[in-house]
């Protein structure tokens, strides 16, 4: 079993350091840790420090000893999936998953045929919940690295990141729109992804000219229709496969 992840502001330069707050609390009055069992300490955007127990204090206080610390850079194809909003909880659901997978950006999408609608203190409270889910999932997955969960855009706005990726794609399957499987896209060797999932009723016509105006093409993952919750997974996964980062 790997160490578990914890975040902090800022990795510790010391040598010793105290872990309180609510990620104390958790460590202590959770976990459970003893003296001697390690932890991973993480700012989720790519340092990190190993570390070991030394006491936990009350409920929420756990003093560590650092053992070594370092910084785990960006990758070289870096992987953007725009998410369609998907009705009730399948948001977070896509977000937990597609950042166990490996991703590391997303964007959520007000797409023309999503029922959910990001407005107001609503959208606020969403945003928040993706971005929470990130955090999480990024801690139990061990990652050191959190994906970045951006504001919610609009299409005119989701194109405008298309048109400065090094590769844009549409997840899309029509009979009358010609696609490429994604598992035999050609890759950039560097640089950044940015794969669009559109909502249950697919992308629209409209929004599939105007991403395609923005160098966008359109590929298919298989045979079977997933759910826009699992589908920005599901082709992470591929992506990653595809770039060597599962190797």
């Amino acid at each position: 079993m790997t160490a578990p992840v914890f975040v902090v502001e800022e990795v510790p330069a010391g040598t010793q350091f105290v872990l309180d707050g609510p990620e104390g609390r958790h460590a202590v009055s959770v976990k459970r840790l003893n003296p001697g069992e390690q932890v991973v300490l993480t700012d989720g955007r790519g340092s990190w420090a190993e570390a070991v127990v030394k006491a936990a204090e009350g409920k929420d206080r756990l003093v560590v000893a650092v053992a070594s610390a370092g910084r785990e850079e960006e990758p070289a194809v870096r992987i953007t999936v725009v998410q369609a909003l998907p009705k009730g909880d399948r948001g977070e659901l896509a977000v937990e998953t597609m950042t166990e997978t490996g991703v590391d950006a997303i964007v959520p999408w007000q797409a023309s045929r999503c029922i959910t609608q990001w407005r107001g203190d609503r959208g606020a409270k969403s945003l928040a919940k993706w971005r929470a889910t990130a955090r999480e999932a990024g801690k139990q997955s061990r990652r050191v690295r959190f994906p970045e969960v951006a504001e919610a855009m609009s299409t005119k706005q989701v194109a405008a990141l298309l048109a400065g990726a090094d590769l844009a794609m549409v997840l899309h399957e029509d009979r009358d729109t010609p696609s490429q499987a994604l598992a035999t896209a050609e890759l950039p060797a560097s640089g950044s992804v940015v794969l669009v999932v559109g909502p249950e009723g697919g992308v629209s016509p409209e929004e599939l000219e105007v991403f395609a105006a923005s160098g966008a093409h359109p590929y298919r993952l298989g045979r079977s229709v997933l759910r826009t919750s699992t589908a920005g997974t599901a082709a992470t996964a591929v992506l990653l496969a595809r770039t060597g980062r599962w190797a």
